[in-house]
């Protein structure tokens, strides 16, 4: 397992300065990156990428409704070798009907993927654990209706903001889970109180363990109410120090 950032974290100073953001990137102590809106960014992330010696295993774009051609091949030509779709709205999330066709439109997606040799996954908020379906939540009977090579990255936040244990949840998606998401906080919505790993109230580690397949785990915050380049450093710091990372960790 090893640890990346989500670059929506900083997406204020990415839109300012690609180059000089990735580089900062860097020199905090990440090797790896999750980019987002790469096929925009693709040739300009790249080149930063490659200057600083850093890699994208991974890659959020919205695979549901945009050309998947084009996102496949960017996410090719940046080395990411999982894409995942983050975000299917609430409403998405009521009905077996509508989790069946979500389901089915991301296997259909991976079948796509499959022919660039990416991986295909998908990022929950809050609202696919609020939501209950033939009496689980809307993640887990999502997650049954999945294709095998389909995986999941848990946002271990908004789960349990959606009002689930995360270690549970974790534990019963068992090996589907390749990726998490790492933040911490208050457990609310108001995005401008997360905090650094380790300051709020996810038992951050106890998470972290409990994802037996875990590949990546991606520190995100949404927002921040302070210095978010200190507040990334201070995650790194508590992930590296407590001993999460394991023999294979790359920061």
């Amino acid at each position: 397992m090893s640890y990346s950032l989500q670059l929506y974290t900083l997406r204020d100073a990415v839109a300012q300065d690609l180059p000089g953001t990735i580089k900062r990137v860097a020199e905090i102590g990440f090797t790896q990156v999750e980019p987002y809106n790469f096929v925009a960014t693709a040739q300009e992330l790249g080149e930063a990428l490659r200057e600083n010696g850093l890699t994208a295993p991974s890659g959020h774009a919205p695979l549901l409704s945009q050309d998947q051609d084009q996102i496949f091949a960017a996410a090719k030509e940046l080395g990411i070798t999982t894409v995942i779709d983050p975000f299917i709205p609430a409403e998405r999330w009521q009905s077996a009907e509508d989790v069946q066709a979500t389901a089915a439109a991301l296997n259909q997606a991976a079948k796509k993927g499959a022919g660039y040799g990416i991986r295909v996954g998908y990022h929950n908020h809050q609202w696919e654990l609020e939501s209950t379906v033939a009496d689980r939540t809307a993640l887990e009977y999502f997650a049954d209706l999945l294709d095998p090579e389909v995986v999941l990255e848990v946002d271990t936040y908004w789960v349990a903001v959606g009002g689930q244990n995360p270690v549970d949840i974790l534990t019963t998606l068992g090996d589907r889970v390749k990726f998490i998401h790492i933040k911490d906080g208050p457990l609310t919505t108001d995005t401008k109180a997360q905090l650094p790993a380790g300051q709020g109230k996810v038992a951050v580690l106890d998470v972290i363990s409990a994802a037996r397949s875990l590949e990546v785990g991606v520190v995100e915050f949404d927002d921040y109410d302070g210095d978010i380049f200190e507040g990334i450093s201070q995650s790194l710091a508590f992930l590296e120090e407590s001993g999460a990372s394991s023999a294979g960790a790359q920061a």
